[in-house]
This record gives structure tokens, sequence and C-alpha cells, in this order.
């Protein structure tokens, strides 16, 4: 959208924005306060509307009643709808963590679960599917009612639902987080049954969208084609997790949501279109509307789509009508209408991202423009400039309350990367409903926007890759807030010439001489590293160096892909002629694909146990995918490299042939490695059950690291301890985990001993390297902090 297209009297505007406002504020109370805050708001706004009668001057009371209406409809509608939600059966069901048995619709497909969520746990095998309730039933009888609820489900048993499909469900119900209108969230753990076909349109809309994808792999690179999907229909499903770290870095991951974005280049291709055929403002109107509908059929019912067609079919109404468009109302309507029918949105992140973003580009947006264009600049290079970066600035303190982290790269990759994300996006809705006609003219469109993808894709590979791309802030309510108040102070005060010179003369010395200086003081990797055990979260990953370049073994992969991708990326790891597991838990395992993606894999080396059984089935599919052999290891075996000897100490006896899942830990390979840096002892997470049986066998467990078992749980033997006598121990561990990792226990018990304890959740990346004679631990420093939502 052009900034200077919004009028500059539309700016002006403000009516309906203490309207919105409040809207969104009592919502708010309601949400997070239960329904009786709501009520309260209700009646308050009703005795409060009497009052405001008596107010002079009809404008203000105009507005003030007109403000105290909307208020007490929100106050009232979120306060019923709260109270049927906590008197819900299925919510008095979940208080007593009751199995439950549901009739429910998916309101849209089964998503992975991306980060912490019910429990803490991230786990790659588990989805998130929002369902539309029938009937409860608790095991004292049936109950038909209606609600809303989350399921939390196993990826790999209910990928090819679509929205719409009808079904039966099993699962332990759990109290929902705060904030949301869901009667319960209903752990899942088999799929479901007596599923019904989804409805003739949802068939044909996941129709579309498996065309888009097929193609795409046909035609496009791993990247482009997993791209393409992603800004079409927000599916990223098949992005590679390393191109899903730069956009973060980058600042461009919102191109791969549905957003208004999407619907505005779609509606802006048919009028455009439309309007050089020659239609009127009304067919063009009626044009554009019907390809939002189709779109929003495409893409799926979700509240980023909804929220943009509100926007969309508010501004499609006034051109109809051939009334000037007023943005700032237009935002603000949608704002409260939107609240009113789905109050949820209210605490949801995308919503706020999106009103920030349009407030942005509606306020701050043409006034820098127009200033740029009275000094000279030519009018769409001002524009071009002018909207990424009111939409970073206005959208920055809620990413860095979400995420921690400032980008500073995202103004400038937005700016090059924008151009381009248009003519690919229109070229894959063409291809997208083309495909059921001709696959051959779908084909060319999708190899048509090959070019703007790969940009895009080395627009974010560059920035990301920038010295200093982002760094941390403050993350939750406090952090963001007081970037805000920065933001607004540097607005005010950067009004003056002076204070334009000062920043940029700042920003120059930061990019020219503190940068590369941090970066030359601090080099990473550093020269001769050995093993790097890598800030994964709660959860294992570490890198050994085999002695030639770029090249490394692998031992575990973490819960994140995410993270693991970004740490082998700073280590400049190229081949990893093994990923070794050493048990098959989704926090050692579920970053494979990460480390087996874009680089040359030799093998996967997995223990006797193959349980959880969805993770044996998912680590070989993965492994076949990639192209890489699946390779048992036992007790005894021993694997050689230039610079690196991996000897397999465990697991021994009984353990070593147990088939049992609860035994998963104690099944944990045993590794010890010999590197340049000394003796590594590699634990996994073995218990107390594993330890006796490595010290009953009387294996040498010496070693001058140890990788201290199970994220330093209270469950490690001093025994171990005692045969190990380390002189460094490193635990990796989340920032913030429910487990209480690391046991003070364990910590007391190596502090004692004169042992050197190295974390990850306090130093981040940590690597062990030779100096000398003796050896030295390196610290990252970069720790990755705990989920906040």
């Amino acid at each position: 959208m052009r900034a200077t297209s919004f009028p500059h009297s539309a700016l002006l505007d403000l009516r309906l924005v203490p309207a919105a406002l409040v809207t969104w504020a009592v919502t708010l109370v309601g949400l997070l306060g239960g329904w009786v805050p709501a009520a309260v708001l209700a009646c308050s706004s009703a005795v409060l509307l009497v009052a405001a009668w008596s107010v002079r001057g009809r404008a203000w009371r105009n507005g003030l009643l007109a403000v105290l209406i909307i208020a007490g409809v929100a106050a009232a509608g979120v306060a019923v709808r709260a109270h049927a939600v906590s008197a819900h059966p299925l919510r008095v069901a979940a208080q007593q963590g009751e199995r439950v048995t549901l009739r429910a619709t998916l309101a849209e497909p089964p998503r992975p679960l991306q980060g912490a969520s019910y429990g803490a746990r991230r786990a790659q095998d588990r989805s998130l599917a929002h369902v539309r309730l029938s009937s409860v039933d608790t095991g004292e009888g049936k109950t038909r009612v209606g609600g809303r609820a989350l399921l939390l489900v196993p990826t790999a048993q209910w990928r090819t639902l679509i929205a719409g499909q009808e079904m039966t469900v099993t699962g332990r119900a759990v109290p929902p987080r705060g904030g949301e209108l869901l009667a319960a969230a209903v752990q899942v753990n088999r799929p479901p049954t007596q599923v019904l076909p989804p409805p003739g349109w949802q068939r044909v809309a996941e129709d579309l969208r498996e065309g888009l994808r097929s193609t795409s792999r046909a035609v496009l690179g791993p990247a482009a084609a997993g791209l393409l999907p992603g800004l079409v229909v927000g599916d990223t499903g098949r992005l590679p997790p390393e191109v899903v770290e730069q956009f973060d870095t980058a600042g461009l991951t919102h191109l791969m949501a549905v957003s208004g974005a999407n619907l505005a280049i779609v509606c802006g291709a048919v009028l455009l279109v439309l309007r050089l055929a020659g239609a009127g403002p009304v067919p063009s109107s009626v044009g554009a509307g019907l390809a939002m509908a189709g779109f929003v059929v495409l893409a799926g019912p979700e509240p980023s789509v909804l929220r943009a067609a509100v926007m969309g079919a508010i501004t499609l109404f006034a051109l109809a009508l051939g009334r000037e468009r007023s943005a700032l109302p237009t935002l603000s309507a949608s704002v409260i209408g939107l609240l009113l029918l789905a109050p949820g949105l209210a605490t949801t992140v995308g919503f706020a991202l999106s009103v920030a973003a349009t407030a942005g580009l509606v306020l701050l947006a043409p006034v820098w423009a127009g200033a740029m264009h009275a000094r000279g600049v030519p009018v769409g290079i001002a524009e071009s400039l002018a909207v990424p970066a009111a939409a970073h600035l206005v959208t920055a303190p809620l990413v860095a309350a979400i995420s921690g982290e400032v980008s500073l790269v995202a103004v400038a990759a937005n700016l090059l990367a924008g151009p381009l994300v248009a003519p690919a996006t229109v070229l894959g809705v063409a291809a997208t409903v083309l495909a059921p006609i001709s696959a051959a003219l779908a084909a060319a469109l999708v190899w048509l926007a090959g070019p703007e993808l790969e940009w895009v894709l080395a627009v974010a590979r560059h920035a990301s890759a920038v010295p200093g791309a982002s760094f941390g802030w403050p993350s939750g309510v406090l952090g963001g807030a007081l970037l805000a108040v920065l933001s607004v102070i540097a607005l005010i005060v950067l009004r003056g010439r002076i204070a334009r010179l000062v920043l940029a003369s700042v920003v120059l010395i930061v990019v020219v001489v503190v940068i590369p200086i941090r970066h030359q003081v601090a080099p990473w990797p550093v020269p001769g590293w050995a093993v790097v055990a890598c800030d994964v979260g709660q959860g294992d990953g570490l890198v050994l160096s085999t002695g030639r370049d770029r090249e490394a073994v692998v031992i575990d992969t973490g819960p994140d892909p995410v993270l693991m991708a970004e740490c082998l990326r700073r280590l400049r790891i190229r081949s990893v002629p093994l990923v070794l597991l050493t048990h098959l838990h989704a926090d050692h395992v579920s970053g494979l694909p990460a480390v087996l993606s874009g680089r040359e894999v030799g093998s996967v080396a997995v223990g006797p146990l193959n349980e959880p059984a969805w993770a044996a089935q998912e680590v070989r599919a993965t492994a076949r995918a990639h192209g890489a052999h699946v390779l048992p290891l036992h007790a005894g075996q021993r694997l050689r490299w230039p610079g690196l000897v991996l000897d397999v100490l465990g697991p021994r006896g009984e353990l070593a042939r147990t088939t049992s899942a609860d035994d998963a830990n104690d099944a944990s390979l045993v590794v010890k490695a010999t590197t340049p840096a000394g003796r590594v002892l590699l634990t996994g997470d073995v218990e107390l059950p594993g330890q006796s049986e490595l010290l009953a066998a009387g294996v040498d467990l010496r070693a001058e690291v140890l990788k201290v078992p199970h994220h330093g749980s209270r469950y490690t033997s001093p025994a171990l301890l005692a045969a190990v006598r380390p002189r460094v121990a490193v635990i990796s561990v989340g920032a913030g985990n429910d487990y209480g990792h690391p046991s003070p226990l364990i910590l007391g018990a190596l502090t004692r001993m004169g042992v050197r304890i190295q974390r990850t959740d306090q130093s981040g990346d940590i690597a062990i390297a030779a100096e000398g004679d003796g050896r030295a631990v390196v610290e990252r420093g970069d720790p990755v902090r705990p989920d906040e939502n």
C-alpha cells in the first residue's frame, strides 16, 4: 500500500480511535480477569451512559455516548462468553484432569507446536488443533454443548486432517492458559475416530493448496518451494528451519504469515486488471470482493485472514460508494467489529502486530514520506523508505516483548525484499487456481516466481549474516514498554536537526567501529575448538570437530530445529559424517531435520531402544528423505576421524536389551570422545540405573570434560562424578525451565570437587578448545531466553 495514498485529512480523523481503544481494553479485562470484572464494566457503562446526557456540547456528548455504548456492548459480550466458558462441563472436567470424549469439528488444520505450550513442553511431534465442540462425555453421561477447545495431538496421526472435519476424540482435559475463551485444552495421544468428510469447499481449498505445494516442489529448489506456499497461504511446513531462523533475524517473518498484505496484493491485482479493462468503481469493487472471498477460502478462515478481510471489505465498500478512503477510521472500525465478534483476538500477538503496523502506515509513513519528498527525495523512493521504517518502529516494542531481540536490519531487509513479494504472491495465487486446469501453465507461473523467491531468500540470508544484525532486549511487558517509551522520545527529539546529526554519527560509529571490534575481539567459532555445546534450550545439542575444515559430528539435535540450525550456521559446518542420537526423546531428536538440511550427511546413529515408536519412525523417515543411512550402535564400538575418536561405552547389561519406553533415559548411548582438547564424556540422559551398569562394568569413565547427565537433574550418582573426575562440567539446560534443572544438589557436589561449571542457560554456546598443554573453556555468551508465550 502506497503511503501517499492516504489523504492527510484521514490521518487526523480520530473520532473512532477512543472507541476502538476502549473496546480493546474492556475485552482484555474480561479475558484476563474473568466474567465478573467484565460484568461490572458493563453495568458501569450503563450507569455512566445516563450521566453522559448532561454533558454540554453536542459533539462531546455524542462522542462520549458512542464510546460508552460500545464499551458496554463489548463488556457485556465478553462477560457472557467468559461465564459460559467458566461453567462449561469440559472446564469442570479439566479442573479435575479427567479423561473426556469429545465430538468436535476442526476449526483449522492442525499446526506443529512451536515453542513452549501447555506443560512448558517443546516437542516437534505434537500439533495444536482448535475445534468447535458438539458434545462432551466425561464418563457420567454425554452432554450436547457448544464452545471451543484446544487439542494437543500427535502430528503424524493428524497431519492429513483438514478444517471442517467432524470427529470423535478422547484425551485428558487440562485447564487452558489464561486470556483465552477456551473450555479446556485436551491432551490427545491417539488418532480421531468416526471422522466425517470435510465440507466440499474445504476439500476443494485443500486440493488447491496441495496443488501449489506439489508444483512448487517439482519446479523450485527446496527453500523456494517452501517459501512460495508461505507467501500465498501461510503454509511454512516445508520451509527449512535455517531459513525460518534467517527470516526471523532479518525481520521478514511477517512475509510468511497470511495477513492484510497478502489480501491487499491479491485484491490490488484484480482491481488493476478490472480498471485497465475499463470497469467502473462498483464492478471493480465486486470483482475485488469476490477475489477476497476466494482468497479467504483458499487460505482458510484463520484469524489473521478474517482480520484482513474485514479491513478489505470496509475499504471496498467505501470504494463502491465512491467516497474518499479514510484509513484511520477504517482501522478503528475493523478493530471494534473484530473484537465484538471474536473477543479472543484481543490477547493474540498477530492481532496486536497487525493493528500496530497499520497504525504506523496511517500515522507515520505519509508524514515521513512527505518530509523526504519536500527535501528533494523522489516520491517512490520516499514512500519505499518510509513504509518499512514506520512499520518497523511501531511493531518493534511488540516484537521485543515477545522475542527479547531488536533487529537492526529489518528496515533495510524489508526495503530490498518487499518489491518482489507482490509479483511472487500474484504468480503463486494464479498458479494455485490454474493447477487443476493446466499443470503445465501452473508450473510455468511457479517457474516465473522462482527468481523473485530466490531474491527474497538471498536478502534474508545476507541480512541475517550481518554482524550485530540483532541484539538482546528485555522481554515481556516491561521490555516492550521500555522500548516504546524510548521510541516516542526518539521521535520527539529527532525533530531537531542537531539531534538527527548526532544520531547519524552514533549509528555510523556503531556500524564502522563497534560491531567490527566486537566480532574481532570475540571471534566465533573460536580457533581450535574441539567441542561446542549448543544453546538449544531445554535439550542437548553438541558439535564435535573431526579435525577437517567445516566438518563435525553432531551428538543429539535439541528440541528446536531453528536453534540447532543457527548453532551449526555460526560454526560454519557444511559436512556432518555422523549424527549420533543418544536416545529418542523429543528434546534430543527434534532438531534432526535442521542438521540434515543443506549439508552433506553420512549416517544417523541410534541406540538399541527404538522407543518411543513415533520418534523411531520419524528419525528413519527424516534420514531416508535426506539420503542418510541409519546406523545402530552398541557398547564396544569405536569410530575414528583425523581429530576425533568416539568410544561407545553404554548402554550395558539388561539396559542394552530393554524394549520398554520407560527405560529410554537409561538406555541412552554413553560415549567418550577423545579430542585435541582432552577426553569428553557424553552421557545423554542416563540416570541412576544406567550409571550403575557402567560403574559395575568397570568401564574407564575418566574424562577432563563431563556433559552432565539429564540437564543436571538430581539423578546423578556421586560415584559417577568420582569415577569421571572432570575438570569442567557442561550442563545443557534451558533458561527458566519447569523441571528444576540443574539440581542444586548436583551443582553443590561439582563445586565441592573443584569442577568448573558451564551452563548453556547462562553462557549460551560453550566451546571447549585446546590451549597449549592445558584446556580452555570459551563462552559465546548469548543464551537463548525462555519462551514468553
